[in-house]
This record gives structure tokens, C-alpha cells and sequence, in this order.
């Protein structure tokens, strides 16, 4: 049975960020926390044009977007993510819910970004790591026990096959024999940042979340040129057993609005608790990756 939301919950008191918004579950779950009327909803997009058609989007369902804002930011580009951050913490300085949506999944190729960071591990991992920690603190001064803070990391059932190592985060060391191999390892990171953000947080009023939405056709495998094994399975299993967009973006966001706030670090698959990778409950390697990822922004002069 699909999990549904309610549709009388008031977000007129949050402040939100939802990265992803342009397509996919991201626009949907746009329109819906546009639905429950944020006090402000700010929507970093790459690209500037996809951002336009997002605000028309979300404005034939209201007649107004007066509340939503798109703001430029490449989590491509680490240098992007910190100017966003700061631009947040001087114009708004208020952080109530942050959503990272965002996600992309590449061919067999290695991509190296501009920070000479391969791209699933940036955009996936690193940069929204970068973007959660720089706004921490704004957060934990924003939130109380009357108006507590969440934290959503949209992760993937692929967890399941990722795996850790430390001496390959970045794949330095050639290209990976399976094409999802990268994308299945940033999935298992964002589930051990979100465990241990729950266990750093836990006094904080601060509860996170990471998410299996579902499988969805969306564009994350936008890169995706030409044919490839893996995308073609990909994309036959969602037209088959896929769900819509705007199921999985409830998927998401249900736990975030259904669940206490004591009920911190958990994984969902499709709305419903379950156990992910049995990694993800290693506290020493949610630790260390806290911190080598912590070593890498430092090395590139980002926090």
C-alpha cells in the first residue's frame, strides 16, 4: 500500500532547502512542500533556464510563487556549494528543513569535475556534505522543540551493493568494473552521514532521514549518453515497476512529517523503515568518512 500524505500540514514557520528541484521526484516534492505554504523555499539550480521553468511549474499550481526562490549553485563545483552557503547564512540566517535531493549517475567512464573530483562522489557525497555542514549551525540556532529541524538525504536501494574503501574514495585508482559500482557506494554514503548527523544531533532537535524513493524514470542518468548495459536495465525495470515521480517524492517526504522527532538516522525504503547496507550501522567507518571527507574540503580550502 503506497504511503500517503495529509494535506493540512503548515510549514508557514519553515525555512527550507530542497536541492534536485528541477526534475524528477525534486520537482514534485517542490510542489508539494510549496502546497503546505514554507515561509520561504529556496531551490538551488544549475542550471538557470531549468530553474525558470521550475517557478512557472510550481506557479500554475498557486497562481504565485512569492515564497520560492532559485538560487544558483553546482554541486559540480565546490566553490559554488560554499557561495551559496554563505549567501544563505548572511541573507537569510534561518534553516528549518534541508533536503538533499540532488543526484546523478554516470556511465562506465570516469567524469572529473573542476575540482578534479569524480563526479558521482562529488555531486552525491562531497558537496552536499559540504552544504550540510556549512549550514549546521544555522540550523541548530534556528530550531527548538516547538519548531525542530530535519535533515533528508535522498540515498538509493543500490546502498545495498556500495562498499567503502578508503584508499578508492574518489576512484583514483582506474575505472570501476561495474557502472553502478561509484553510484552504489555515494548511495551507502549518504545513508552513514545521515547516521551519524542523527547521532551528532540527537540534543539538537535536529532529526535525519535518508531515503530509497522508488524506482523512478527520472534524468539522474543524464550523462548517460549513448547505450549502456546498466541504463538500459535501469530503465526497462522502471517503466515496468516504476512509480510515479509524485509517489516517490511522498516516499520521501512522509517520514519527515509522519515520524517523532526522537525517531533520528533511520533509512526508508519507499516511506517504510528498513535496513540498509549492513555497513551503514559501522560507526567507526561513519566516523572516519565524516572525517576524511572533513580532510578533503580542508585540503581544497572549503570549510
Amino acid at each position: 500500500m503506497p504511503v500517503k500524505l495529509s494535506d493540512n500540514y503548515d510549514l508557514s514557520k519553515h525555512v527550507i532547502i530542497l536541492t534536485g528541484a528541477t526534475d524528477g521526484i525534486g520537482k514534485e516534492m517542490a510542489k508539494i512542500l510549496f502546497g503546505f505554504n514554507p515561509k520561504r523555499l529556496i531551490l538551488p539550480a544549475r542550471n538557470k533556464e531549468k530553474g525558470n521553468k521550475l517557478l512557472e511549474y510550481l506557479k500554475s499550481s498557486k497562481g504565485h510563487t512569492d515564497n520560492v526562490e532559485i538560487w544558483e549553485m553546482d554541486l559540480a563545483d565546490l566553490q559554488s556549494v560554499k557561495n551559496f552557503a554563505n549567501k544563505f547564512i548572511n541573507e537569510v540566517g534561518e534553516l528549518h528543513m534541508l533536503i538533499n535531493n540532488a543526484g546523478i549517475e554516470t556511465k562506465r567512464q570516469i567524469l572529473k569535475t573542476k575540482d578534479n573530483l569524480e563526479i558521482q562522489f562529488q555531486v552525491n557525497h562531497l558537496s552536499q556534505f559540504l552544504l550540510t555542514i556549512l549550514l549546521l549551525d544555522t540550523m541548530k540556532k534556528s530550531v527548538s522543540a516547538e519548531l525542530p529541524g530535519k535533515i533528508v538525504l535522498t540515498s538509493s536501494r543500490a546502498n545495498n551493493f556500495g562498499e567503502i574503501d578508503f584508499d578508492n574514495l574518489n576512484l583514483e585508482k582506474g575505472a570501476y568494473w561495474n557502472p553502478l559500482k561509484g553510484y552504489a557506494n555515494t548511495k551507502l554514503m549518504n545513508i552513514l552521514i545521515c547516521k551519524e548527523l542523527g547521532r551528532m544531533l540527537q540534543n539538537d532537535h535536529i532529526t535525519t532521514y535518508s531515503h530509497h524513493p522508488g524506482v523512478i524514470l527520472t534524468n539522474i542518468a543524464h550523462l548517460n549518453t549513448g547505450f549502456s548495459i546498466s541504463t538500459f536495465i535501469i530503465n526497462t525495470l522502471s517503466r515496468l515497476n516504476g512509480i510515479t515521480a509524485e509517489q516517490g517524492a511522498t516516499n520521501v517526504l512522509y517520514p519527515e512529517f509522519s515520524l517523532e522527532n526522537n525517531e533520528t538516522g533511520k533509512y526508508f525504503d519507499e516511506g517504510i523503515e528498513q535496513e540498509p547496507n549492513k555497513i551503514a550501522d559501522d560507526q567507526e567507518i561513519a566516523k572516519k568518512l565524516w572525517s576524511v571527507s572533513e580532510q578533503m574540503l580542508k585540503e581544497r580550502g572549503m570549510i
